[in-house]
């Protein structure tokens, strides 16, 4: 099992901008600070508000909007699925981080949700 963690400021506000991506959350682990947010059966997202997320870390919480700690690439079953997810986010309220790119079998896009984490989707032909 992976699970990925990272700090939100507003845990509502992340809740209502993954689930219109069309994101579920299993409810055993989340509560009002805490959001699982499941990406496949054995791949979770830990979406922990600030305070919480401190609980787990030594030091400071990186802020995502002026560096980056991560890229989180979710695979995607065709270019159009891309594209989809990367209009959905828009709508929620994520900004673009870098341009649509196609480089051989491989296409993909590029957001950065709420808190300026950056999610990279990606579909490779052929895989």
């Amino acid at each position: 099992m992976i699970f990925v963690n990272l700090p939100v400021k507003d845990i509502e506000a992340s809740r209502e901008f993954f689930t219109h991506l069309g994101f579920t959350f299993n409810p055993q682990f989340s509560d009002e600070h805490t959001l699982c947010m499941v990406v496949e059966e054995n791949i979770y997202v830990m979406l922990l508000q600030e305070d919480r997320f401190r609980d787990f870390i030594n030091g400071d919480i990186s802020d995502a909007a002026k560096t980056k700690e991560v890229l989180t690439c979710l695979s995607c079953e065709s270019r159009s699925e891309v594209d989809a997810v990367l209009a959905k986010a828009r709508e929620a309220g994520a900004t673009a981080w870098k341009p649509v790119m196609e480089e051989g079998p491989m296409y993909g896009g590029s957001f950065q949700d709420l808190d300026g984490h950056v999610w990279e989707l990606m579909h490779m032909a052929g895989a």
